[in-house]
């Protein structure tokens, strides 16, 4: 499984942002997909999953309300929408991927993941 993400960048304080992962070399229906971040000095943080069936899973309390997961099936590309940016949500952000039929929220993937692909992250910096 291949992921690479596009979309980070700089913006400010309330502003949006949509990040982008295309995948490859994978079937959706045997992945959970999430996107995490890690901020410096912060542990990484799961914020956002797509279970193998294509339903949302809760999103992190940090985010909820102004992210939005979402799949492109046919593009084979996992989305981000990030709106209402706080400059606590700099950080990279990572695509991955988990080979499972469950649902995420069934397993620990997103508090602990593990047998997890890894996009190359993409930066995010939200300004004051």
């Amino acid at each position: 499984v291949q992921l690479v993400e596009s979309g980070g960048g700089s913006v400010q304080a309330g502003g949006s942002l949509r990040l982008s992962c295309v995948a490859s070399g994978y079937t959706p229906d045997g992945y959970c997909m999430g996107w995490f971040r890690q901020a410096p000095g912060k542990a990484r943080e799961g914020i956002a999953s797509i279970s193998p069936g294509g339903s949302s899973e809760p999103y992190a309390e940090s985010v909820k309300g102004r992210f939005t997961i979402s799949r492109d099936i046919d593009k084979n590309t996992l989305h981000l929408q990030m709106n209402s940016l706080e400059p606590e949500d700099t950080a990279v952000y990572y695509c991955a991927a988990h080979h499972t039929f469950q649902l995420c929220s069934t397993t620990s993937w997103m508090l602990a993941p593990t047998n997890t692909y890894w996009g190359q992250g993409t930066q995010v910096t939200v300004s004051s």
